[in-house]
C-alpha cells in the first residue's frame, strides 16, 4: 500500500537529513509508542513527520495507519490510539463518541489539500467539467451512464467512476461539496470505491473513459500519467484547476484544510507531546515536500500554541 509515496518519503529523508542532524546530538532519553490512524490524505505528512521525529528519538516507536478519516475517529474516540489524522473536521456524531469515553482532544490544522478530480491522459474532452456536471455524475440515483450524458458532444461511451469509500474524510467533503449533502452518492455498478488512493490512481490511469478524485498529493505523485479537471464555479466564466495558489487561496472549489486530533490524555505523555510540538515545527517543509500546501509560518505556530 502507498507504494507510489515510498520513493518520494525517501527523499523527504535524504532533504531533511542535515536539520535532523543537528538535532539528534541533543536527543533526548524519551521512550515508547506512538499509535496513529486515520487519513490516507493526512498519511504522506504523517508519516514523513514519523521518520524524521524518529531520527531524533530513536526509542520511540511511531506507527501510521490508514483506515480513513472516519476508521480513525471511531478508534480515537474509543480511546485506542494518541492521534487521529483527519481530512475533515471532527463530526457531531464522533465528538459525542469522544465525549461518551471521556477522550477529550487539541485539533490542529496541518496543511492545505485541493481534491482533485482526474480524467485519464487519453481523455481529450472532460478536462473542464461544471459543478452541475460532477454532480450528475457522482449524485445518488444519477441517471448518467455514458459520457454523452453529461454533455452533448462527449463520446457515447461508459463512465468508470472511482471514489474513496464511506470511511474517506475526502469522500464526506467531496460529496457534500458537490452533490449538496456529506456521505450521498451513487452507488452502482459503474462505481469503484476504495480506501486506497492508490487503487483510485490505477483505476482512472488504465480507463481512458474513468473519472475519480483523491488528495492533491496523490495527482503531483501522479501527474505525468493523469489530467487534473478545471472546474466551473457557478456562475463562472473561467474554469479553476488545482494548483498550490488555487488552493492555498481558496479560489479552487475543492480547497479544505486538513487536521490532526491529539488524545489530551496522550499529550501529557512526553513523547506524545514533544511529537506533536515536532510536528508543528516541521510541518511546513514536510507538507510541501510531498505534495500539499503549507500553512504560514505563523499559523504554525499558533497551532503549536495550543500544545502548551
Amino acid at each position: 500500500m502507498f507504494k507510489k509515496l515510498t520513493l518520494k518519503l525517501a527523499v523527504v529523508a535524504a532533504c531533511l537529513s542535515l536539520m535532523v542532524s543537528a538535532q539528534a546530538g541533543a536527543a533526548s532519553n524519551l521512550k515508547g509508542t506512538i499509535e496513529i490512524d486515520g487519513s490516507s490524505t493526512v498519511y504522506p505528512i504523517t508519516e514523513a513527520v514519523a521518520e524524521e521525529f524518529g531520527k531524533v528519538h530513536k526509542d520511540v516507536r511511531v506507527t501510521v495507519g490508514v483506515s480513513g478519516t472516519g476508521g480513525g475517529f471511531k478508534r480515537f474516540c474509543n480511546g485506542e490510539i494518541a492521534i487521529s489524522d483527519a481530512s475533515r473536521p471532527i463530526s457531531s456524531s464522533e465528538k459525542d463518541a469522544c465525549k461518551a469515553k471521556g477522550i477529550t482532544y487539541t485539533d490542529l490544522t496541518v496543511a492545505y489539500d485541493g481534491i482533485t478530480v482526474v480524467i485519464n491522459k487519453n481523455n481529450t474532452w472532460a478536462s473542464k467539467l461544471t459543478t452541475a456536471e460532477l454532480k450528475s455524475i457522482f449524485q445518488k440515483d444519477s441517471k448518467v451512464k455514458t459520457w454523452a450524458d453529461v454533455r452533448k458532444g462527449f463520446p457515447d461511451e461508459k463512465i468508470n467512476i472511482y471514489s474513496p469509500g464511506a470511511d474517506s474524510g475526502t469522500f464526506d467533503f467531496f460529496t457534500e461539496k458537490v452533490n449538496g449533502k456529506a456521505k450521498e452518492s451513487r452507488s452502482d455498478k459503474q462505481i469503484t470505491f476504495s480506501e486506497d488512493d492508490n487503487v483510485l490512481v490505477e483505476g482512472v490511469t488504465k480507463d481512458k473513459y474513468a473519472i475519480g478524485y483523491f488528495g492533491y498529493a496523490y495527482y503531483v505523485e501522479n501527474k505525468a500519467k493523469l489530467k487534473s479537471v478545471a472546474i466551473y464555479m457557478a456562475n463562472g466564466k473561467t474554469p479553476v484547476g488545482p494548483t498550490p495558489t488555487t488552493i492555498a487561496t481558496g479560489k479552487y472549489f475543492l480547497s479544505r484544510p486538513i487536521f490532526i486530533y491529539v488524545s489530551k490524555k496522550e499529550l501529557a505523555r512526553p513523547e506524545v507531546k514533544e511529537f506533536a510540538k515536532f510536528y508543528m515545527a516541521h510541518g511546513a517543509e514536510l507538507s510541501k515536500e510531498v505534495g500539499y500546501i503549507p500553512l504560514s509560518s505563523g499559523w504554525y505556530k499558533s497551532q503549536a500554541s495550543k500544545l502548551d
